[in-house]
């Protein structure tokens, strides 16, 4: 489907120009840490009419050093989120709840796309106590999808990527603001509440996403550690399931869930909430660390 084995973006040193490219690494490198180090280049990809996603998009042999990693994908390239609530069975046990008989989905709007590296924003009205991370393994759409059968779908996956689904809390879950029924879509579609990083790893290199391990740290301390065939339903059924009825288009960024862990486990007066100036880390095997910060905006 793509001519890249992995894609980042990013704009050279002292250039504020947005460039594609496939960096240039062993397997065992972590793509965001060389970035950061400034020890990385890589090869130019010039998208083609499609995006770069599309079939037409090549790898040149110009290369360029990597400035300042950004998200894999542009804000353009990402026409939504589609995001999977109570997917691992430790996380479902830990919310209290049972196995739910189908996939729950949520939508972030374009907007909740976040970059590699930058702190994202805390609104003022979500800073009292409930900001919240999600460690997630993040799946992107290369060809529009429509009732996909699971035995197929992995045929229309472009990459895998590290997500974040950021998250407020007590938006999401508290009756005097949500009502009687969980909140989803505002208390996550905050701007910038979906940071995705460090790189897209083709396919052709996680052929079983299910056998990948997921953690999540903040501020250096392992939150989240599970791998991701605890997940209820794997990235094929999601992908089958999202696309009864509905084009999964090219460049839909599906968010498959997150593990136990999470910063609001348990009674309220035991959240471990984020706080202005966290440092949030989540390592999925095989494709490195997404990095960000959290910034409660003033």
């Amino acid at each position: 489907m793509t001519t890249w084995r992995r894609l980042i973006r990013f704009t050279p040193p002292n250039s504020s120009d947005e460039l594609y490219g496939e960096p240039i690494v062993g397997d065992g490198d972590d793509v965001g840490r060389l970035a950061d180090a400034g020890e990385l280049r890589a090869r130019i990809v010039q998208p083609g009419p499609h995006g770069v996603l599309g079939p037409e998009t090549q790898v040149t042999d110009r290369t360029e050093s990597v400035g300042t990693l950004l998200a894999p994908l542009g804000p353009g390239d990402v026409v939504d989120f589609k995001c999977i609530g109570l997917n691992y069975r430790k996380h479902i046990l830990e919310a209290g709840r049972s196995l739910p008989p189908f996939p729950s989905l949520f939508i972030k709007p374009g907007t909740a796309h976040g970059e590699y590296g930058r702190a994202v924003p805390i609104p003022k009205c979500a800073q009292d106590g409930e900001a919240d991370y999600e460690g997630e393994l993040c799946v992107v759409i290369g060809r529009d999808a429509k009732d996909v059968s699971k035995e197929d779908a992995l045929a229309y996956v472009a990459g895998y990527t590290a997500g974040d689904d950021v998250s407020t809390r007590k938006w999401q879950r508290l009756k005097e603001r949500a009502g009687g029924v969980p909140q989803w879509c505002f208390s996550k579609g905050f701007d910038n509440f979906a940071p995705l990083g460090p790189v897209l790893v083709s396919p052709e290199l996680i052929p079983d996403p299910a056998a990948l391990q997921l953690k999540t740290s903040v501020n250096g301390e392992l939150r989240q550690d599970t791998p991701v065939a605890d997940l209820v339903f794997d990235i094929p059924t999601i992908i089958s399931f999202l696309s009864q009825g509905t084009t999964l288009r090219r460049g839909t960024v599906i968010m498959s869930g997150t593990p136990g862990g999470v910063g609001c486990a348990g009674p309220e007066e035991k959240w471990r909430p984020l706080k202005d100036g966290d440092e949030v880390e989540v390592w999925v095997e095989g494709v490195g660390t997404l990095r960000h910060g959290i910034k409660y905006e003033s």
